[in-house]
């Protein structure tokens, strides 16, 4: 199984980012699939996720900017990022958890310029 996450890049404060992430094989027993960023020199902290039943928590952060879904037919999940600001440039991961262990994406960089 692999995860490609992908729509990363540089956009001005205020505007929008969709991300998307892509995942390869057949993922069993899926917890929640979610979204991670990490800044420079920061640890990598969590964004959002979505649950089985769509049920989904974001970071105080990015609540009600970003918005978090997934297409389980199509095997994607995507991150629609609005209202950018700087503090939110950072390398995005994709993250799919099942009740058997996590899988990661290898992260699209997203910049916002000030």
């Amino acid at each position: 199984v692999q995860l490609q996450a992908s729509g990363g890049g540089l956009v001005q404060a205020g505007g929008s980012l969709r991300l998307s992430c892509a995942a390869s094989g057949s993922i069993n027993g899926i917890k929640a699939r979610h979204w991670y960023r990490q800044a420079p020199g920061k640890e990598r902290e969590w964004v959002a996720a979505i649950l089985p039943n769509g049920i989904n928590n974001y970071a105080d952060s990015v609540k009600g900017r970003f918005t978090i879904s997934r297409d389980s037919a199509k095997k994607m999940v995507y991150l629609q990022m609005n209202s950018l600001e700087p503090d939110d440039t950072a390398v995005y991961y994709c993250k799919i958890s099942t009740v058997y262990r996590d899988y990661w994406g290898q992260g699209t960089q997203v910049t916002v310029s000030s």
